[in-house]
């Protein structure tokens, strides 16, 4: 399905009654990352999956990508379908977005979960902590930089999503599956330059939002959960400690045999550990 939301028309997919819960991709995939959730999830609850701005059928305007006007398109698509209440759950770039309407409306958010990231404040702390860390997230910088990764990925989209899809994965096989669904995504007019804005407004705009919060004092109000991959960059530092720092109520729980992509390598798992805490 397809309707405008904050001046964009948003691709959704919606299954399932009950309590709203809503799944966010991250970069390079769309929705179709949560197929196999989607169907066990919809049996307790209304299941909400977007493609986010500038991802899959979903516009690709030229400005928007700060976690904010993000958060605030999935905000609206949630009011717009007549919720006001939900539960998000964001892998990677759909976590930080996720973190991010968590912190602007925690009274709408009844709980959240964030797959194999870390906070963006903290990762930009931990590019000048620890060089071992900021080689493994060269492509953050890569990917600020202005024309230069259109043109490079735009030569060979299959190339360079495959090269994250393999190195960044345990269970390949699993993932595998989807690739061709993200190449296909990704190859359409505006699409690599709309991933890459995403990246592009984490420095300044998300730095700033996230910094302004953080002097403040504002953190997170509701259960956190935290899951990351035993292979994933995450579990390189105390993981937990981490978002504690940014959320009182948080537990953390890390997925074994399994790489970034928590829920096409290991559904199964990720699907346990969501519906236990979904029904605290």
């Amino acid at each position: 399905m397809i309707t405008e939301v904050n001046g964009i028309h948003m691709h959704y997919v919606i299954e399932g009654s009950g309590p709203l819960v809503v799944l966010l991709h991250g970069w390079p995939q769309t929705g179709h990352c949560w197929r196999h959730l989607i169907g066990p999830l919809s049996e307790r609850h209304t299941v909400l999956v977007p493609d986010l701005r500038g991802y899959g059928h979903t516009d690709k305007p030229r400005e928007g990508y700060d976690k904010r006007t993000m958060a605030a398109d999935v905000r609206a698509l949630v009011h717009h379908l007549g919720h006001s209440r939900v539960s998000l759950v964001g892998h990677d770039r759909g976590a930080r977005v996720a973190h991010r309407y968590a912190l602007d409306h925690p009274q709408e958010v009844d709980r959240l979960v964030v797959m194999d990231i870390l906070p963006t404040r903290e990762m930009w702390r931990r590019f000048d902590m620890d060089s071992g860390f900021a080689r493994s997230t060269w492509h953050w910088t890569f990917h600020l930089q202005p024309d230069l990764p259109e043109r490079l990925a735009g030569a060979d989209v299959a190339g360079y999503l495959g090269y994250f899809f393999e190195r960044w994965t345990v269970q390949r096989a699993r993932v595998e599956e989807g690739v061709e669904e993200y190449v296909r995504a990704f190859s359409r007019p505006g699409a690599l330059r709309a991933g890459f804005d995403d990246y592009r407004a984490s420095f300044p705009a998300d730095a700033e939002h996230d910094d302004a919060d953080w002097d403040a004092g504002r953190r997170l109000t509701m259960p956190v959960l935290a899951m990351w991959g035993a292979a994933g960059l995450p579990a390189r530092v105390p993981v937990l400690d981490v978002w504690r720092e940014y959320a009182p109520d948080v537990e953390g729980v890390e997925i074994p045999d399994c790489g970034h992509f928590l829920a096409e390598e290991q559904p199964e798992a990720v699907l346990a550990h969501l519906t236990r805490f979904l029904a605290r």
